[in-house]
């Protein structure tokens, strides 16, 4: 496959183009208007930031892309899918309450806010993909019912994927709850019966008589479960979870093909802001300082390559002081397990700014496998050329 097309600016502005209309002319640049957007359905995947967490793109970013939208005649919507995890976005509600109190209100975005998998994330369409690892995954119904999709990105570190870029915001963002627990695990959830109450609300909702009451306490009964994940959105303590037992390498690859099947037989364009560069996902309730400085913004039809050299300059950037990265390559032994992961003698900054960042954020992750199983399935290509403008 031929190398693709990334499109970069720097966030530097001047009194004659501030940073809202250095994005508008990146997507012009990068080729936004070669979509046909008329009487079209844009679905915009942002995320709308955990409560507590302040280092979520800014709405105004997302104001951009949903006027560009409009005003190539499409009709846009801003969109994400409930969380697999107990937090301010379990549900349909408490989503929309946190995206409007982070900002991504009708009235300051320009458009309207749909949660893509429903009320209690089960609202899903079934794609068949047919690959190694998912025959069919299942996406947030109001995500596959548009005409375009647009993924519009906060670069970032993962506390589990390496890094969290356009992959990781198509992939397992557009997964329903049960889409989030095939990626994460074998889609199986179990109770933390320290505080489970026993009052029988995840029995009601089963349709499979999986969650199992007895001594006043909830099981649930992984031959019968089939990873609905409607147990977790209607448990009144929190306490049913997804049991997060694969490797990195298959939550990757996983979350690769679910990008595909999101992706594919439609126009897709895909945004990646590298600023607020926190070490971990934007689903936690608190956000760090960032790893390395803010670095720009970047847009390409392709999102594997599109990743690679966000991930590429990133790692040319030197750690912020006082960060877990900058923490970490002062950590002699974390150093030495780099060295010994990425067959090096020393592990120092060369002139190639060959150092991973990430993995020396997360020496317990790697992202490598997700972009090589997504090329390899033909989402896209490693391979690019950086266009600045």
């Amino acid at each position: 496959m031929a190398a693709s097309k990334v499109y970069f600016t720097s966030f530097k502005a001047t009194s004659h183009e501030n940073l809202l209309q250095k994005l508008h002319r990146l997507m012009k640049t990068a080729g936004f208007e070669e979509i046909d957007f008329e009487e079209k359905y844009a679905a915009i995947k942002i995320h709308f930031g955990e409560y507590g967490n302040l280092s979520f793109l800014r709405p105004n970013y997302a104001k951009v892309v949903a006027d560009y939208v409009k005003e190539l005649g499409g009709k846009p919507f801003l969109t994400d899918c409930n969380t697999l995890y107990v937090g301010s976005r379990k549900n349909a509600l408490d989503h929309l309450d946190t995206a409007y109190v982070n900002g991504f209100s009708p009235l300051q975005t320009g458009c309207h806010v749909i949660i893509g998998d429903g009320l209690k994330g089960t609202d899903e369409t079934i794609v068949p993909i047919n690959q190694k690892y998912v025959k069919e995954a299942k996406i947030g119904h109001a995500i596959m019912d548009a005409d375009i999709f647009i993924s519009l990105t906060h670069f970032k570190g993962h506390e589990m994927a390496g890094f969290g870029g356009a992959i990781k915001n198509i992939g397992m963002g557009c997964g329903s709850r049960a889409g989030k627990m095939e990626q994460h695990c074998e889609g199986k959830p179990s109770v933390d019966q320290a505080g489970c109450v026993g009052c029988g609300a995840c029995s009601k909702i089963c349709a499979h008589g999986a969650p199992v009451i007895e001594n006043g306490k909830a099981s649930i009964d992984h031959d019968k479960c089939v990873g609905c994940g409607r147990c977790l959105a209607v448990c009144p303590k929190n306490v049913i979870s997804a049991d997060f037992s694969d490797s990195i390498a298959l939550l990757n690859y996983r979350m690769a093909e679910y990008s595909l099947a999101v992706c594919q037989g439609r126009p897709c364009f895909h945004v990646s802001l590298i600023c607020d560069v926190s070490p971990n996902c934007d689903c936690h309730a608190e956000n760090d300082i960032p790893i390395v400085p803010n670095i720009g913004m970047l847009a390409s039809f392709d999102p594997v390559a599109l990743d690679q050299a966000c991930a590429d300059l990133c790692n040319q950037m030197p750690a912020v002081v006082g960060s877990i990265l900058d923490d970490n390559v002062k950590n002699e032994k974390i150093m030495g397990k780099y060295a010994v992961a990425k067959n090096k003698a020393a592990c120092v900054d060369d002139n190639s700014g060959a150092r991973d960042n990430f993995y020396l954020t997360h020496p317990d992750t790697e992202w490598e496998s997700c972009l090589n199983h997504a090329a390899e399935i033909g989402l896209g290509t490693r391979e690019y050329e950086l266009k600045r403008i």
